[in-house]
């Protein structure tokens, strides 16, 4: 059995791998996890020694097969619970990341199961994030741009929003996006102010946050 916080470590490398294609550096993750580097070290240790993970000294970490199953188990368990306190129990779909990353650790495949067939086995979650199906299989990926990357005149549809916690999604329910809305890029700044016209209004978004939105153009996807 492993720990929660041992979980959430590797979950943590399997979202800097993802993002990043590279291998995952101490200070990177610490800054992921928000602890320090030593406290990394330690519990890379202990990931290591359970041949979860492959350590080099100055190149980073990466999942070893194993530890690419752990973590393929908690996203599926993550976001089936999003999708379950969105659908069933009236979640916002802005609140329920913390709410799962409470509950992930707690939750067994049984009931993952059951609720996966309740929900009528989604392939996203309320983030668009995808859900990997009861052998671990992700589903096909969409095309997708950042936001960050788009230029003026784009109209596109948000497919998936990137993120670490609530405060990021809060920030954009409060702007009215969420997968689904369809937005026009009206202006790109120069120092990365990204305006979109939304369904609500005119929003401007800094950089950080439009590079958290993947997109499709709007007259190819189906909204």
């Amino acid at each position: 059995m492993l720990s929660a916080v041992m979980e959430d470590y590797i979950k943590a490398i399997y979202a800097i791998q993802n993002e990043t294609g590279e291998r995952v550096g101490t200070s990177e993750l610490a800054d992921y996890m928000d602890v320090t580097s030593p406290t990394v070290s330690s519990m890379l240790g202990k990931l290591e020694d359970r041949g979860l993970i492959d350590r080099e000294e100055y190149r980073g970490v990466t999942l070893t097969d194993e530890g690419e199953v752990v973590a393929l188990e908690i996203l599926r368990h993550h976001r089936l619970l999003e999708a379950f306190l969105t659908e069933q129990l009236d979640y916002d779909w802005a609140d329920v990341h913390e709410e799962a990353d409470r509950l992930e650790h707690h939750v067994s495949d049984e009931l993952t199961e059951r609720i996966a067939e309740v929900l009528g086995n989604p392939g996203v979650d309320p983030h668009g994030d995808p859900i990997p199906d009861a052998d671990l299989r992700l589903p096909e990926s969409e095309d997708t741009c950042r936001l960050s990357a788009a230029e003026e005149g784009d109209e596109v549809v948000v497919r998936r929003i990137r993120h670490q916690g609530d405060e990021e999604l809060r920030y954009l329910a409060d702007a009215g996006i969420e997968p689904g809305t369809e937005l026009e890029v009206l202006e790109i700044a120069p120092f990365g102010l990204v305006t979109v016209r939304t369904p609500a209004g005119e929003q401007s978004l800094p950089e950080d946050i439009a590079r958290l939105i993947e997109t499709a153009p709007a007259t190819e996807a189906e909204v």
